[in-house]
């Protein structure tokens, strides 16, 4: 029996799409890293068979830590941005961002284009600045975040507590359960407050 003429279409879309895949591998593509297929991939291309089992089980956990905060993380940035952008436009960067978080910001970014050979922290200057720095965002423009924040020591206290435990990560220590469970804690209570 003949197949009708629009699974036959599809079909060749998708198998010129492989044969695409397979000839940009073949000429050496440079696969970004959410591009990658497994954790398994990941581990592969790290070799992390040739390091101390313990360490690699420990660091694992932290970084399961870790990925909780970068997501929220990501998350709040593109919070304060969206309210920054309600509220000013076009001109939120200059009109909703200290002078001082700006230019650290921008040094940031310009010192990371010199290594061209290296991948960027973002699209945006929000992306350059410091988790420290969005409690100080979010104050200098209270007015615009006071109806889902409801109060600057709050946030300050949760952002304080993560960047810690996330300094921690970052400099190969290990968290105790206790302050794993804060993190969760405060992100959770972030969340359900302000919803992102």
């Amino acid at each position: 029996m003949k197949r009708p003429l629009v699974d036959s279409a599809i079909y060749e879309f998708v198998f010129r799409g492989q044969l695409t895949e397979v000839a940009l591998d073949a000429a050496g593509r440079v696969r970004r890293f959410q591009d990658l297929d497994s954790v398994d991939e990941i581990a592969a291309a790290l070799s992390l068979e040739l390091l101390d089992a313990e360490e690699v089980t420990a660091s694992r956990g932290m970084a399961v830590v870790y990925t909780a905060i970068a997501a929220f993380e990501m998350s709040v940035r593109r919070y304060v941005k969206r309210v920054l952008v309600d509220a000013y436009g076009e001109d939120w960067w200059e009109k909703g961002v200290s002078q001082n978080i700006r230019r650290f910001a921008e040094a940031r970014r310009e010192d990371e284009e010199k290594t061209r050979w290296h991948g960027v922290r973002g699209e945006d200057l929000l992306s350059y600045t410091e988790l420290g720095h969005l409690p100080q965002i979010i104050q200098q423009n209270w007015q615009q975040f006071e109806p889902m924040v409801r109060r600057i020591d709050w946030a300050t206290a949760i952002f304080g507590t993560l960047e810690r435990s996330r300094n921690v990560i970052m400099h190969s220590g290990v968290l105790a359960m206790p302050d794993v469970e804060r993190v969760g804690m405060n992100m959770r209570d972030w969340i359900k407050q302000v919803g992102v």
